[in-house]
């Protein structure tokens, strides 16, 4: 894995490149996100499903969602995109700019594959000079290249004014049925709390009701399962295995599967 050879571009804007395939980066979304594909393959897999995105391919990616993303570039070649964030005040601006509403909250998937369309394409295309462009008042650009996303966005796809103008915070939820379904996100565990619809300390109060050990204990000991049957009965390797379920690193993850299962998951 490698550590993105470019990232740059005005502070909600941002243009990626990737000489060699990488799996890195948080796996929580705290904004909507708008991207282009421009060379290479993104996967992404919200738990649920898994999306692939190919060069030409535009996505939106709800806010307050968990999802992975596997970077992978071309043969001989880097992997490129553009990312628009549009964070919750300039949405509410927008709203109040132009009159829109609030909308309530809708479940839907935790990505949106975006139909081609020429103003989405021009869009991306009058945000390439901006690539190396950051002198004062470049802010008041950006605020403008934001305010035209949303525009097109609501004028090639209507459907997604009830998710873009959706304020609301995560409810408190099903804490136990949540946790068995997310636990291979690599997030914080306030990333956890929140989405849950709790305070950090009420969730590891709840969690300990309900599991009777604590939050970092658990997910190491659900995490080492999860890997101990994917590589006994899937056969999948352990460099793979690590990722999938959770853990940052190789050797963190080979040192407490040793100390659990008392052999390395290599010898499995």
């Amino acid at each position: 894995m490698s550590q993105p050879t470019e990232d740059r571009g005005l502070s909600q804007i941002a243009y990626s490149c990737y000489h060699s395939r990488s799996r890195e980066g948080e796996q929580f979304v705290p904004e909507h996100v708008l991207s282009y594909q421009i060379a290479g393959t993104l996967f992404l897999n919200d738990g649920v499903r898994e999306y692939v995105c190919k060069p030409g391919d535009f996505t939106f990616s709800k806010r307050n969602t968990l999802a992975k993303f596997n970077k992978q570039p071309p043969e001989n070649g880097d992997f490129k995109s553009i990312s628009i964030y549009l964070d919750q005040q300039t949405l509410r601006n927008f709203c109040m700019e132009f009159g829109y509403e609030a909308a309530s909250h809708q479940a839907d998937n935790a990505v949106v594959t975006l139909k081609p369309h020429t103003l989405l394409a021009s869009y991306i295309d009058s945000l390439l000079p901006y690539q190396e462009f950051s002198p004062p008042g470049s802010q008041q650009l950006m605020a403008l290249k934001l305010k035209e996303a949303i525009l097109i966005l609501l004028q090639t796809n209507p459907g997604l004014k009830q998710i873009l103008f959706d304020f609301s915070e995560p409810g408190k939820i099903d804490l136990e049925g949540f946790m068995n379904q997310n636990f291979h996100f690599n997030v914080q565990l306030k990333r956890f709390a929140y989405l849950t619809g709790r305070s950090l300390a009420t969730f590891k109060r709840d969690f300990e009701k309900i599991f009777h050990q604590s939050p970092r204990r658990w997910l190491l000991h659900r995490r080492l399962q999860a890997a101990h049957y994917l590589i006994k009965e899937q056969g999948k390797a352990p460099s793979e295995v690590y990722l999938e379920t959770g853990f940052e690193d190789l050797s963190h993850f080979s040192y407490a599967f040793k100390k659990l299962y008392g052999v390395a998951p290599s010898r499995l």
